[in-house]
This record gives C-alpha cells, structure tokens and sequence, in this order.
C-alpha cells in the first residue's frame, strides 16, 4: 500500500503564524492522494475544508519546563495505545508531546514539523499516517517512530531522544553522544525532566512506593511491539 504523501504549501510555511491564524488554514486532497495543508484557499473547483481552531508556533526547545498534573483527557486513550503497541514508556510520550508542542494539536514549527507530536510531512509518511493534523494519527506516527529510534539505539532513551531532535545520523555523526547542538541539547534535559515528571505523576496515580518501575527507563525490551513497516 503507498503511503499517502503530504504538502504544506510554501505560503503557509513562511508566512507569519499570526497571518496564519487570522486568515485560517485549509486542507484538500490532491487526486493522486496528497493531502495539502494552505492558508491560501484553494482556486477552481477543488473541495476543501477549513480547519476548526487557529494555528500556533511550537514552543521553543528552550522554553522553560513546566509539568502538568495530568494530560489532556482526550489525548490519553490515544497515547496509552500507542505506548502498548510500540512498548514504549507512556511518560516519554506525553514528555516528547509536551515538549514538541505543549499538547497543542495545531502547532506548527517554521520547518514544517506539525501538530502534537511535530512530525516532519516525510517522517509522517513514512510512519504512515494518514493524517497529520490528526490527533490519533499523529500520536500513532510519533511513537511509531520512537520504536523505530528505540530499535536503532537498542532503546537507549537519551539517544533516542537526541535522534527524535536532530535525526538518527546527527546522533551516529558524534559517536553516538548528544549531537552539541545548543537546541538539541536543550530538547534533551527537557524531554528528560518532563520524563522524570510524567513518571513520578504516574507513580502517585498507581499509588506505587518510590523506587518501582513498571515501565522501565528505557525501551530496550522490544518483544511484542508491533514492528515497523
């Protein structure tokens, strides 16, 4: 089965995200399958829906670490499926989420990364979803492929962390080490302490005594995780 492809057209990559949200985005389906994201609406005779809500930039690896009690309700179901499916550990996925866009399905990065998990449109595709504004099929893509960084780096988190920030070859290139990149390295203490957050939230939840660990803190045990396509 071909992957459906995406498009974020030029206008709506490097226009301002204020003129973004004030003239609202559109989403239209190209007859071989692309979906196209624009601020433009589209001319002749081709359907497209606009989307509910504004869009926003996604928060700066940099920005300042603020856990939250609990997600948000309606992302949970999505992210503890994922988590089963690919074995990997719920709290690096709300800490990757938090991180990416603070859990904010419209956020779009200047590059083009997009919604909750900010999944580059090639990355989204080759993770097969669908949708990438969706917020299933975004989650889906996005801890799809952390199995496939925890798979590369024997589920080294720090390094898969590092990967999901500056890419798999950035973090071969430096021996595998946290590429010195200022935002790469800023992305990792933050995924990381929001992940020591997100556990503890979980610990207290399950009323667990300090110390256990139900999911461990790696992703180094891949048995029965679906494999990636």
């Amino acid at each position: 089965m071909r992957a459906i492809s995406f498009l974020l057209l030029p206008a709506l990559l490097l226009a301002p995200l204020g003129a973004q949200a004030s003239e609202g985005i559109y989403r239209y389906v190209e007859k071989d399958g692309t979906i196209v994201y624009t601020n433009v609406p589209p001319p002749g005779a081709k359907k497209a829906s606009k989307l509910k809500g504004t869009f926003s930039e996604a928060p700066a690896p940099t920005a300042p670490v603020k856990g939250r009690s609990r997600t948000p309700s309606e992302f949970e179901p999505h992210i503890v499926k994922a988590a089963e499916r690919y074995r990997i550990p719920t709290a690096l996925v709300r800490a990757i989420m938090h991180t990416e866009s603070n859990f904010n399905t419209n956020a779009l990065s200047p590059k083009g990364a997009s919604g909750l998990m900010q999944l580059m449109p090639a990355t989204a595709s080759e993770m097969y979803v669908k949708d990438i504004f969706d917020t299933r099929d975004n989650i889906e893509g996005g801890v799809r492929y952390l199995r496939v960084l925890a798979n590369l780096f024997n589920g080294d988190m720090v390094k898969m962390v590092a990967a999901y920030n500056a890419g798999p070859d950035a973090v071969r290139k430096y021996g595998g080490k946290v590429p010195p990149y200022p935002e790469t390295q800023a992305y990792v203490r933050k995924v990381l302490q929001l992940y020591s957050h997100y556990k503890e939230r979980e610990r207290l939840t399950k009323d667990e005594p300090r110390g256990t660990d139900s999911d461990g803190d790696d992703a180094r045990d891949g048995a029965g995780a679906e494999e990636p396509r």
